[in-house]
């Protein structure tokens, strides 16, 4: 495990864990990493002095403990944002924007959603006046 110390482009800094340096480079090539504070993908790492430790004592129980929610305000009222969002609404993966397109025309009855979209597909919900916002989040895929 590593961690990096990020920034988004709004500067909000936060740090992050990853299995390697090669998993981040692969998650952000998919736009995976997300800004807590603002839910930007575009992050970069940050300046960041690194931590070092003789290998000869190096064991899985000297590894740091990753920082716990309670530690910041932000990051633990982001997973309560999260926790009621997926508690009080439903998960519509992939088809998000037609849901919410079909929902704004009338089509089916309005209920809460939440889902994945492409870029595209979100920016012509907004510019067709259909009620929709980001998520400083990435909605982790449900299974049947």
């Amino acid at each position: 495990m590593i961690t990096f110390a990020l920034k988004c482009e709004n500067g909000h800094n936060f740090d992050s864990w990853f299995q390697s340096s090669a998993a981040f480079d692969t998650l952000k090539g998919s736009n995976m990493i997300t800004c807590p504070v603002c839910g930007s993908t575009a992050v970069e790492k940050a300046v960041m002095a690194p931590r070092l430790q003789d290998s000869s004592k190096a064991t899985s129980a000297s590894m740091p403990a990753p920082p716990r929610l309670s530690d910041d305000p932000q990051r633990a009222a982001l997973a309560e944002m999260r926790r009621r969002i997926e508690a009080e609404s439903d998960y519509v993966g992939v088809k998000f924007a037609q849901e919410a397109r079909d929902m704004h025309d009338g089509l089916i009855p309005m209920r809460a959603i939440y889902g994945e979209a492409k870029p595209e597909d979100a920016k012509r919900l907004i510019e067709d006046g259909v009620p929709v916002a980001p998520l400083p989040f990435t909605p982790g895929r449900k299974a049947n």
